[in-house]
């Protein structure tokens, strides 16, 4: 299913371009001549606006390639996962990059401005896409289908619909909430254009998010039974869990016990681990794969952009790497690789024993931020199928790897560090378990399975199991490491050998540019 679907998604951004908003505003009404009446007329309109909220994961603008829909960003900076990698991983002990880019090394030092752009592009594109989510909910209301005649089975088609933009727009909050903590908040309730969106607190957006999350359980898909790429109930109950985990940062009241109940939701519905850790991240990992929960979806040809999984293949490879291996024969950008900090945490460097240790290098130690040998290469993700075939790439440069938003192996990992935190409802046993597999897997055998169990033990086999994979950031804030001096890394704080970062960087910056044009908005502090 995921090739057709892919295919509708580069197709039906490129056509339907309602609501191209350049500047993140949440409260802009459309700005082209593609009338609301006109796209929402039949329930095929409906499939499309649906289409579109997806494709905005995926694609920087209906302009393919070459467009950006954030305002003020350079188009292959615009793409969301793009964006959101560098601001969950440059930033921390896991990766760096060599790039000069205006922006880049403040990410790679911890030192970055209120005008960063690419704090201020993530901020911007998670505000567009929940505006696109407002647009769809405004017009699919009850009323508005009984005006346009939309009755039965395709009513009941577009609740479902509801549902789902419902829960992109709640995954977006929650992006906001945790990168920035009290961004501008508006829903499809508020009128468009009147006022300046108000201001929300961090601890009540939490509320909100959960809210939402648990108000459209019930009208969602169930687990793995609706179209690739789409959210179903494993997905609401994947965010659930992840947002309990660390809901002691959001609102200084641990719920762990909630972590382990959507967990266990999630661990005992219909996924399983894929039976290789390295298959999950080839161009075939929709096949015969039930451990995604939910998905980016990419295509080589029919939706590029230079930001996703094109971004995390290329930029972590170069032309003496032979691109050609990794599914991009005329790729290899050069810039991202780790710092020393997440090999050491494998037995061995080149996944001998521990077989998620998938690098490239012999230079592990970062002596120079610019050189792009300093620091071993991750190459976990290949545009390659798991039979070696490199599938169809416009100039050979661009993936077709899906991106997991959501994985089983993040839901064991969960369960456990919720049960060693104190919550209620699970056992050390079963999380022992839940390790074990997943260190089976790893190993191919027993031999690295362990016995005993910490809060601690977690932070280092998350770093192992689901290494750029966009977690680390949210991690090391959760485990109080991200900022201060307890934990040093190389060049953090500015300094080659790791320094004291202040606390008021577990948060970013609300762009100046927001601030300036909304007078509701307040700095965070520090900044």
């Amino acid at each position: 299913m995921k090739k057709s679907f892919k295919t509708i998604l580069a197709a039906g951004f490129l056509l339907l371009s309602l609501n191209a908003c350049k500047k993140g505003d949440l409260d802009l009404t459309p700005t082209n001549d593609v009338t609301a009446a006109t796209v929402y007329a039949t329930p095929a309109g409906y499939k499309a606006a649906l289409v579109k909220l997806y494709a905005t994961y995926a694609l920087t603008s209906p302009q393919g390639a070459d467009g950006s829909d954030v305002g003020g960003l350079n188009s292959g900076f615009a793409d969301f996962l793009r964006l959101f990698w560098m601001s969950q991983e440059l930033t921390t002990d896991e990766a760096v990059c060599s790039w000069g880019d205006t922006g880049i090394p403040e990410l790679d030092y911890s030192t970055w401005s209120v005008d960063n752009q690419f704090l201020r592009g993530l901020y911007s594109r998670s505000i567009l896409q929940i505006t696109v989510a407002n647009e769809f909910l405004r017009e699919s209301t009850p009323d508005k289908l009984a005006s346009r005649n939309i009755t039965g089975a395709d009513a009941t088609a577009i609740t479902r619909y509801r549902a789902e933009a419902r829960f992109l727009r709640a995954y977006q909050y929650w992006v906001l909430m945790d990168a920035y903590g009290n961004p501008p908040f508006v829903t499809e309730e508020d009128a468009i254009g009147k006022v300046a969106p108000k201001q929300i607190t961090r601890a009540a957006l939490f509320n909100y998010v959960e809210s939402e999350l648990k108000a459209i359980e019930g009208d969602l898909a169930e687990p793995r039974t609706n179209e690739y790429g789409r959210a179903d109930k494993g997905a609401d109950w994947a965010l659930l869990a992840r947002l309990y985990l660390n809901a002691q940062v959001y609102t200084g009241t641990a719920k762990y016990t909630e972590a382990i109940t959507y967990s266990s939701k999630v661990i005992g519905a219909s996924y399983a681990l894929k039976a290789n850790y390295k298959d999950l991240f080839l161009a075939d990992n929709d096949v015969n794969n039930a451990e995604n929960i939910l998905t980016i979806n990419y295509d080589g040809v029919n939706g590029t952009n230079n930001g996703g999984t094109t971004y995390l293949i290329n930029a972590a490879i170069n032309a003496d790497m032979v691109p050609s291996s990794y599914g991009v024969p005329t790729g290899g950008w050069g810039g991202n690789r780790t710092r020393q900090n997440l090999p050491a945490l494998f037995p061995d460097p080149n996944g001998t024993l521990d077989k998620r240790g998938i690098f490239f290098g012999v230079k592990a130690n970062v002596d120079d931020i610019g050189v792009f040998t300093d620091g071993l290469r991750v190459t976990k993700f290949k545009n390659v199928t798991s039979t070696g075939i490199t599938p169809p790439s416009l100039g050979g440069t661009y993936s077709s790897l899906d991106f997991a938003i959501f994985r089983l192996a993040e839901q064991y990992l969960i369960y456990g560090e919720a049960v060693m935190r104190g919550g209620s409802g699970g056992s050390t046993a079963q999380a022992l378990t839940y390790v074990n597999n997943l260190r089976r897997r790893a190993y191919g055998n027993t031999s690295g399975d362990v016995s005993t169990l910490s809060v601690d033990f977690f932070l280092d086999e998350r770093g192992r199991e689901l290494y750029w994979e966009g977690h680390r950031r949210t991690d090391l804030v959760r485990y109080g490491k991200f900022t201060g001096s307890s934990y040093l890394w190389p060049f953090k704080g500015g300094v080659k050998a790791g320094a004291n970062v202040p606390t008021h960087r577990n948060l970013y910056p609300i762009p100046a540019a927001d601030l300036i044009a909304n007078p509701n908005l307040k700095q965070n502090t520090g900044y």
